[in-house]
Parts: structure tokens; C-alpha cells; sequence
């Protein structure tokens, strides 16, 4: 195994480990670490994180820990917006220079980090037995409360509206889309951290199909023996995370989120 080949594993797992501690698929990671850190191409570092991605949302459809929190009606209705999202994105996708996508991904992480510091010290629980979650809401047991908790989902067409950007961004980027849904669906639609980021861990991966496949054609995944590694090592970092969640409290999940994403801001508006 070359230097890359471990590099790759690492970087992969990191991602995993965010993907499961905070829903977001860990491309917001994994991307600047492939590029900047091996040199890879804005849209080949993306091609090689959204196969990270597909494998941070099969490890959520097959782990029954990293499924409890997760709303799955809510996930099918959002999936009809954002696959029409990537499916546009990847229409779409090489009709913009490479620098462009780069300042999409910097200025997006930026406000995402804005609007999670907003909420940082607010909880979106019901702890009362007979409060009904809704449509869309859900029960769920919450391991910082030690409690079973309940949820409604509100402002339904903005997460509606974030889901199709969030597609879009999928193909445009590689991320997965979750840098938005989470923060989205946790400051203005009512939905816990937890729950937020077990459900767009779910919802990912199929929203990064159309990117993947449009990457492929391209020409920008070419190198299967790093998309291999980066795979890997999600799978691995993803069942760290998933240890690591319930024991670690939300403020400092949200504070890790926007952290990250402050720091991915600052590289590709301004270090780039």
C-alpha cells in the first residue's frame, strides 16, 4: 500500500467518523484533504469523496445503532427533492469553471457555519409523553436526556427547497449534500441534531448517484484504488463515530460543524 493508498484511508476515515458524529457524509472533509493534501483536482478529489459518501449512507441503512434517531418518512419526502437536484446539478456540472465550484463550496460552508453558531445553545426536544410529532415528525430515544423525546417537523417547503440545493450541491462539490440539510433542518425546521444527521446520513447516498455516475463519465474517477481506500476508511471512522456520538454532548457537535466548516470557508475563499 503506497503513502496515498494510507493517506487516502486516513482522510477517509476522518470523513466516516464526521459523517456519523454529524450527518453531513464527511465530504466537506475529505475533499480539501484530497486536494490540498494530495493534490488532486478540485472534481477528482470530488469524484473520490462522493464514493466516501456512498459508503457513510449504506453503513447508516445497515447499522441499527446509527438508525435509531432516524426519520425515514421524512428522508423519502426530502429524496424526491434532492435526487431532482443533483439530477440538474449533474446536467449541469461542466458548464462552470473549476474555480467556481470552489467559491460555491467556501461561500456555502461559511453561512452554514453562521447559522449553526446561531443555534448552538437551543434543542429542538419535546420530552412530553402525549405531544404529537405530526406527519413527519418522530419519537426517538436520546441518549443525552437518557429519555424518549419527540419532534415535529416545521417550514416543511424549506427543507424542501434546501433538499434541491443540497442535490445540487452534491454533483457541483461532492459532498453529499448533508453540509446543508443538517443545519438546515436543524435551525429552521424543528428536527434534533441527532435525528437531522441519522436522516441526511441516510439520504446521501442516493443523492450523490447522479454526481458519481457524471464524475465517472467525466474522466475525474479514474483512480478506483483511492476510491477504494477513501471507502474504506469511512466504514471504519463511521463506526467510531457512531461510538462516539451518543457519549459526545450537542453543543459540542455543532460546535465541531461549524468549526469545520468555518475552516473550509477560509481555504477556499481566501487561501485558494
Amino acid at each position: 500500500m503506497s503513502a496515498a493508498d494510507v493517506l487516502t484511508l486516513l482522510a477517509g476515515g476522518a470523513a466516516g467518523c464526521q459523517g456519523a458524529l454529524l450527518g453531513i457524509g464527511g465530504g466537506v472533509l475529505l475533499v480539501p484533504l484530497l486536494q490540498v493534501g494530495m493534490g488532486l483536482s478540485f472534481r477528482e478529489a470530488a469524484g473520490v469523496s462522493l464514493i466516501g459518501v456512498l459508503a457513510t449512507s449504506s453503513s447508516v441503512a445497515t447499522d441499527a445503532e446509527g438508525r435509531r434517531p432516524l426519520n425515514v418518512r421524512l428522508a423519502i419526502v426530502l429524496l424526491i427533492f434532492s435526487v431532482s437536484g443533483a439530477t440538474f446539478g449533474a446536467a449541469v456540472l461542466h458548464q462552470m469553471g473549476e474555480r467556481t465550484y470552489e467559491r460555491i463550496f467556501g461561500v456555502t460552508a461559511g453561512l452554514i457555519a453562521l447559522a449553526m453558531l446561531q443555534r448552538i445553545d437551543k434543542r429542538n426536544i419535546v420530552s412530553t409523553p402525549d405531544f404529537d410529532p405530526g406527519a413527519l415528525g418522530a419519537r426517538f430515544f436520546d441518549e443525552e436526556t437518557r429519555s424518549d423525546v419527540a419532534y415535529r417537523v416545521r417550514r416543511l417547503p424549506i427543507a424542501a427547497a434546501v433538499s434541491v440545493g443540497a442535490g445540487m450541491l452534491a454533483s457541483f462539490v461532492g459532498v453529499g449534500g448533508g453540509i446543508f440539510i443538517v443545519p438546515a433542518l436543524n435551525s429552521w425546521c424543528g428536527v434534533p441534531l441527532r435525528a437531522a444527521a441519522a436522516t441526511s446520513a441516510f439520504m446521501i447516498g442516493v443523492t450523490a448517484v447522479p454526481g458519481a455516475l457524471t464524475h465517472y463519465a467525466g474522466g475525474y474517477l479514474h483512480d478506483f484504488r483511492l476510491a477504494a481506500c477513501a471507502a474504506l476508511g469511512v466504514v471504519i471512522g463511521y463506526q467510531i463515530g457512531v461510538w462516539l456520538s451518543p457519549r459526545s454532548p450537542i453543543r459540542g457537535l455543532k460546535l465541531l460543524m461549524a468549526v469545520i466548516l468555518s475552516g473550509v470557508a477560509i481555504q477556499y475563499l481566501f487561501l485558494r
